[in-house]
C-alpha cells in the first residue's frame, strides 16, 4: 500500500492510472480515493484518502495525500453503507481542522 501511495505522489497530478490499486470514488464517496490491495487468505485491504492540492496552506508543506483510515473486508464483500459513513465522518473531523493535523 505504500507503494501504490508512492507512485500516486510522485506521478504528474492527475497522471496516475492506478490499474485497479488507486480508485476515484463516487456518490457519495466522491472527493475520496481508495487504495485496493488484496492479501492473503482472499482478504481485501483497503485505505480511503483525500488529496489536499493546496496543501500548503493547509500546513502540510505541500500537495499531500492523506489516508483518512483503513478497513478491511472478505472476498467479494461489500462495507456497508454505515461503513462508508464513518470514514465520511472522520473525513469530515480532519477537513474541520485548520492546520491540519497529519502524522508524517
Amino acid at each position: 500500500m505504500a507503494a501504490i501511495l508512492k507512485a500516486v505522489a510522485e506521478a504528474p497530478p492527475h497522471a496516475f492510472a492506478g490499474g485497479g490499486y488507486w480508485e476515484a470514488m463516487h456518490g457519495k464517496m466522491g472527493g475520496y480515493y481508495e487504495v485496493r490491495v488484496d492479501g492473503p487468505n482472499r482478504i481485501h485491504y483497503r485505505l480511503f484518502c483525500v488529496l489536499e492540492h493546496d496543501g500548503e496552506h493547509l500546513g502540510l508543506g505541500g500537495p499531500s495525500i492523506v489516508v483518512i483510515t483503513g478497513m478491511e473486508k472478505a472476498f467479494q464483500t461489500t462495507f456497508s453503507e454505515r461503513d462508508y459513513e464513518r470514514v465520511r465522518q472522520l473525513g469530515e473531523e480532519y477537513q474541520s481542522r485548520f492546520p491540519r493535523s497529519v502524522l508524517r
